[in-house]
C-alpha cells in the first residue's frame, strides 16, 4: 500500500476477523548459562593454526504462545481494545497495524498508513475510536465500523511538526491530549457520533520538547479535566484544560536550581494518597520529584543514583515511573538498567533488581498490586514479586528489545512491541 497517503478505510485482510461469540536487597537477574566459557572450551579444543570464523550467536529460547510478524521495522507502540480482541501496533514502517489478539495464530485485522513513524496510539474507554500520532506531527482519528471489523478514517489533524507524545483520557471517552517538539501541548474532543474534532485547549508554557504527559483527577471524569505535562526545559506544568490555563508550573528553580530534563511522568493511585492528586516525574538525569498537584509543591526530591566514571550521562534517565494500585510502593526503571522499588510512606528504596540492560517500561498487576512487570532492551520482560524481591517469571523469545507491551485478558496474558518488528504474546503464571 502507497503510504504517501491515508485510505479511508484500513487495508482488510482476507477471512473472517472476529467471530460472533536505601535498599534492602539487590536482585541481579540470572543471565542464564554462561555461553562464553562454551566458546571457551570449543576455542581450546581447536588445534594451533585453525581459523576461527566469526559467528553470530542468537537466543533462540522461547516460551511465548503466539506472534504477530506483518511490521517489517520496529514496533513502537501497542494497545488493545476495551472489550474486542483487537490489537493495534505501531512502527517505525510507518503503519498502525491491527490483530487478533484471540485466535492462534493471530488474524491480520487491517493496516492503517502513515506518512512517518507511529509512535503513540490507542483506543477510546468506549471503543468506537481509535487514535493514532505519528513523527510528522499527524493524528489520524478512525471509527469503528462493522462491530469493530473495519475502522475508517474520521478526522485527522497535524498541529506540530512531531508529535512526541499521545495520551487518550482514560474515563472520558473522546478526550485526548498530546504533545510535541516545540513544546506546545494539545487537548481535544470528538464528536461521539461522527468523529469530528473540537479543540479544548494549546498550552504553549514549555520551551522544549514536551515529552510526556497525563491526565489526573480521572476519577471525577468530564467535572475535572487537569492534565499535568513535562519538558526538557525542566519545567512541569498543570492545566486546567477547559480553561486553557496553568494551574502551576514546576521550573529549575523549584528543585534546588538543578537541571531536570525530565522525560516520564506517573500518577499516583488516588486511594493510596487520601484523594490528593500526586505525580511523580524523572528526569534524563536522574533526578525523581513527588509533586502535590493540588498546588504544586514538592513533596521529594532525590537524585536516584550515582554515576560510576565508566557509566555515560544518560544511564541515570528514568524511562519508567509505576505505582502499585494497592501497595505503598513506587517503582522506577533507568536506562542503566536498575529498576528502584521505593516505599512512598519513607521515600526509602526497599529493593534494587538488576536487569541486563535498559528497562523500557515499567506495570504494576492490577489484580494483586504485589508483581511488578518490567520490559527491556534485551529483550525480556520480568515480573518480580515487590513483596520479596523476588524473581516470578521472565518473558522470551525476542532477539533485540521490548520497546512497549500491553496486559490484558484480566492481566493472564502480555503482549509485547518488539524492536525487531514481532509482538509476542505471553500466558502469564496466575
Amino acid at each position: 500500500m502507497d503510504n504517501s497517503e491515508v485510505s479511508n478505510v484500513a487495508e482488510q485482510p482476507e477471512g473472517e476477523f472476529i467471530g460472533e461469540e536505601e535498599v534492602g536487597e539487590v536482585v541481579a537477574v540470572d543471565n542464564g548459562d554462561n555461553m562464553m566459557d562454551v566458546e571457551a572450551d570449543e576455542d581450546e579444543e581447536m588445534g594451533e593454526g585453525e581459523e576461527v570464523g566469526e559467528s553470530l550467536e542468537i537466543d533462540m529460547s522461547n516460551n511465548s504462545n503466539g506472534f504477530f510478524d506483518k511490521h517489517t521495522d520496529s514496533i513502537f507502540c501497542i494497545a488493545h481494545h476495551p472489550s474486542l480482541p483487537l490489537v493495534m501496533t505501531g512502527g517505525a514502517d510507518n503503519v498502525a497495524n491491527l490483530w487478533t489478539s484471540h485466535s492462534k495464530p493471530p488474524k491480520f485485522a487491517g493496516s492503517l498508513p502513515h506518512t512517518e513513524s507511529v509512535i503513540s496510539g490507542g483506543f477510546t474507554p468506549d471503543g468506537k475510536f481509535l487514535i493514532t500520532a505519528d513523527m510528522n506531527g499527524k493524528v489520524f482519528v478512525y471509527k469503528s465500523m462493522k462491530g469493530g471489523a473495519q475502522w475508517k478514517v474520521c478526522s485527522e489533524l497535524q498541529e506540530v511538526d512531531e508529535v512526541v507524545w499521545l495520551k487518550l483520557h482514560p474515563v472520558v471517552s473522546g478526550v485526548f491530549a498530546f504533545g510535541g517538539v516545540d513544546g506546545s501541548v494539545w487537548c481535544y474532543q470528538l464528536n461521539n457520533v461522527d468523529g469530528s474534532l473540537s479543540q479544548i485547549m494549546s498550552g504553549f508554557s514549555h520551551q522544549q520538547d514536551c515529552t510526556m504527559g497525563e491526565f489526573i483527577n480521572v476519577e471525577e471524569g468530564e467535572n475535572n479535566l487537569t492534565l499535568v505535562t513535562c519538558s526538557l526545559d525542566s519545567s512541569i506544568v498543570a492545566w486546567n484544560c477547559y480553561m486553557g490555563q496553568p494551574l502551576f508550573k514546576i521550573t529549575q528553580a523549584d528543585v534546588k536550581g538543578v537541571e531536570a530534563p525530565w522525560v516520564s511522568l506517573s500518577a499516583a493511585p488516588m486511594a493510596l494518597t487520601n484523594n490528593t492528586p500526586v505525580i511523580a516525574a524523572g528526569s534524563n538525569n536522574g533526578l525523581l520529584v513527588i509533586i502535590n498537584c493540588t498546588n504544586g509543591s514538592v513533596l521529594n526530591l532525590t537524585t536516584v543514583i550515582e554515576l560510576k566514571p565508566e557509566q555515560d550521562e544518560l544511564d541515570a534517565s528514568i524511562e519508567s515511573i509505576a505505582w502499585s494500585p494497592k501497595l505503598p510502593l513506587m517503582a522506577i526503571g533507568l536506562v542503566c538498567g536498575d529498576v528502584l522499588l521505593y516505599d512512598t510512606k519513607t521515600w526509602r528504596v526497599r529493593h534494587k533488581f538488576e536487569l541486563e540492560d535498559s528497562a523500557t517500561k515499567l506495570v504494576f498487576d492490577s489484580n494483586n498490586g504485589h508483581n511488578l512487570i518490567a520490559s527491556c532492551i534485551n529483550g525480556k520482560v520480568y515480573i518480580f514479586d515487590a513483596r520479596t524481591g523476588q524473581e516470578v517469571h521472565v518473558c522470551v523469545g525476542h532477539n533485540m528489545g521490548v520497546l512497549d507491551f500491553i496486559l490484558i485478558e484480566n492481566n493472564k496474558k502480555l503482549i509485547t512491541a518488539g524492536d525487531e518488528g514481532v509482538s509476542l504474546i505471553f500466558d502469564l503464571p496466575q
